[in-house]
């Protein structure tokens, strides 16, 4: 079973620098473990043990077909032959404009 997974920049040093990898499994959670089994390293960057075992890390997000696993059963999400994973990471941080104040003008 094919599943492309989207790995985000951050992440690419553990798939040889690959935008994409294919994968298999049912699961989001089978799919992480064969990716781990193919690019050593990535599932600790993904999830975090837990009281309740594996989850995903609190600044990562993960959505199969653009609909994210949080809503859809987590990493016991299914996925089928042709389903896009995409792992996007949390961005915070940046300027506060606000308190700037407003731009001058040309």
């Amino acid at each position: 079973m094919a599943i492309e997974v989207r790995i985000p920049t951050i992440l690419r040093p553990y798939t040889g620098g690959e935008r994409a990898v294919e994968s298999s499994g049912s699961t989001v959670g089978e799919v992480v473990e064969q990716l781990e089994a193919d690019h050593t390293g990535i599932k600790e960057r993904l999830l975090e043990d837990s009281a309740d075992g594996w989850a995903v890390r609190r600044f990562v997000n993960v959505y199969v077909n653009d609909e994210d696993i949080r809503f859809t059963g987590g990493l016991d999400t299914a996925v089928s032959d042709g389903d896009t994973i995409v792992i996007l990471p949390a961005v915070a941080g940046g300027a506060d404009l606000a308190a700037q104040g407003p731009a001058p003008l040309p």
